[in-house]
């Protein structure tokens, strides 16, 4: 396994569209590794491969408090929202800033597993916010960062 580097915002590369994975094979089992290897070393609670520049579908999870529950998620779809929640959220492409996001409070989503496995999860709370968040992680990183980065720039503006 290896930790890969995290792409930061502004980086052009966290703007490209994550393809669908075509083939489950060792190469796809050891970059699922990598994710998480590098999710913990950061350490964060999801993170997608568009983060590290590989712009597959695939994102890694692990929301439990020992590290003890990685979720793997390949070409995953949410076929299912249902009700609404304000978290703060933040991302390991944008270290050190956090935001109010509203997101369905629970879902349903579709994927494959690390073996090619197809599997439906029904989710609610942090997991829930956790999965949007990666699946949405570019416009996530996009608009909000946008509008946060813009905010705390301004206000460095009128304190200097």
């Amino acid at each position: 396994m290896a930790i890969l580097e995290i792409l930061q915002y502004p980086d052009e590369r966290l703007t490209v569209p994550a393809a669908r994975v075509e083939k489950i094979d060792a190469a796809t089992r050891k970059l699922v590794d990598d994710l998480a290897e590098t999710m913990y070393a950061a350490p964060g609670i999801g993170l997608a491969a568009t983060q590290v520049d590989v712009h597959k579908q695939i994102i890694v999870i692990d929301v439990s408090d020992d590290r003890s529950d990685l979720r793997v998620f390949i070409n995953p779809e949410v076929t299912r929202r249902e009700g609404a929640a304000v978290n703060q959220e933040g991302c390991l492409s944008l270290p050190g800033i956090y935001d109010n996001v509203e997101r369905a409070e629970s879902v349903t989503v579709t994927a494959l597993d690390r073996n090619g496995s197809r599997f439906t999860l029904n989710a609610s709370g942090l997991l829930a916010t956790c999965i949007q968040h990666e699946l949405w992680v570019t416009l996530v990183v996009q608009r909000r960062a946008c509008d946060v980065i813009g905010a705390q720039t301004s206000a460095l503006l009128r304190i200097h």
